[in-house]
C-alpha cells in the first residue's frame, strides 16, 4: 500500500508561554505562595485551579478573598507582578522540545504567535531570554480586554495573522488556557504542566512537547484531534 500522504503544516501555531514554553509556572506559584503566606494563608493544591493558568487579577482577588486582608486587590496584585518579574528575571528555562518545536516551524516558514495572560513586562523578560526571533506576533494580557480563559486572546491572535483559528494550532498546559483556545475555535495541543487537562474533541493531550513535531500540528489542523496520549501525573 502506498504511504498515506503527509499533511501540510498548520496556517499557524499559537503558544502559551508560562508553563508551555518556559517552565516558569514553578516560579508564579512561589509568588503567590510567599505572598499567601504574608497574608498567614498556605496554599494548598486545593488552590492550582485559582493560581495556575490564571491573569495576576484573579490570583489577587483569590488571596484577597481567602485571606480576608483588609490589603486592595491592586496592592496584592503589584506585589505579585513585582516578585514573579524578578523570579523571571533570574531564572528562564526552555520547557523539554520547545526550542526544537520553535525550529522546526521557523524552518517551515510556520507563523508563530506567543499568547500569555502574563503582563507584557513578563513576556518582553521572557522573550530577552528565549528570544523574539521565534516569533511573528506577540500578545500580553494587556493587549486585549479580556484574557483567559475568554477567547479573547486567541481570537486576536488569529485575526492579527489574518487567519481563521480553525487553522491554527494552539498549544497550551492548563485547562484555563486550553479553554481559551478551545472557545476561540483552535484546535488544542495540550501539555499538561501542573493541573491535569481532561481529553475533549479538538484537544489533544502529549506528555512533553518532545512528542510534538511538524507532521502532527498539521493532522490536528487538517482534521478532527488524533487520540488523547495519556498525560502524565499532575
Amino acid at each position: 500500500m502506498p504511504d498515506s500522504p503527509v499533511p501540510p503544516g498548520p496556517a499557524a501555531v499559537l503558544f502559551d508561554m508560562d508553563g508551555t514554553l518556559v517552565d516558569t509556572e514553578h516560579l508564579w506559584w512561589q509568588a503567590a505562595a510567599e505572598l499567601a503566606a504574608e497574608l498567614k494563608v498556605t496554599l494548598t493544591d486545593d488552590d492550582l485551579p485559582e493560581v495556575l493558568g490564571r491573569p495576576v487579577e484573579h490570583t489577587a482577588a483569590h488571596l484577597h478573598r481567602t485571606s480576608g486582608t483588609d490589603r486592595a486587590e491592586a496592592e496584592l496584585a503589584a506585589r505579585l507582578n513585582e516578585s514573579f518579574s524578578s523570579k523571571v528575571a533570574a531564572e528562564v528555562v526552555p520547557r523539554p522540545g520547545a526550542l526544537a518545536l520553535l525550529t522546526e516551524l521557523r524552518d517551515a516558514a510556520v507563523p508563530t504567535a506567543l499568547v500569555s495572560a502574563s503582563p507584557r513586562r513578563v513576556v518582553d523578560l521572557v522573550l530577552s531570554s528565549l528570544g523574539s526571533q521565534w516569533f511573528t506576533i506577540t500578545l500580553a494580557a494587556e493587549d486585549t480586554e479580556r484574557t483567559k480563559p475568554d477567547p479573547a486572546p486567541y481570537l486576536a491572535a488569529a485575526d492579527r495573522l489574518g487567519l481563521d483559528p480553525a487553522a491554527c494550532v494552539a498549544v497550551e498546559d492548563t485547562p484555563t488556557g486550553v479553554a481559551s483556545a478551545h472557545a476561540a475555535g483552535c484546535n488544542v495541543l495540550a501539555v499538561p504542566s501542573a493541573v491535569p487537562i481532561a481529553a475533549a474533541e479538538r484537544i489533544t493531550l502529549l506528555e512533553s512537547l518532545e512528542q510534538a513535531d511538524l507532521a502532527l500540528l498539521g493532522r490536528l489542523a487538517a482534521g478532527p484531534a488524533a487520540a488523547p496520549a495519556e498525560q502524565h501525573p499532575a
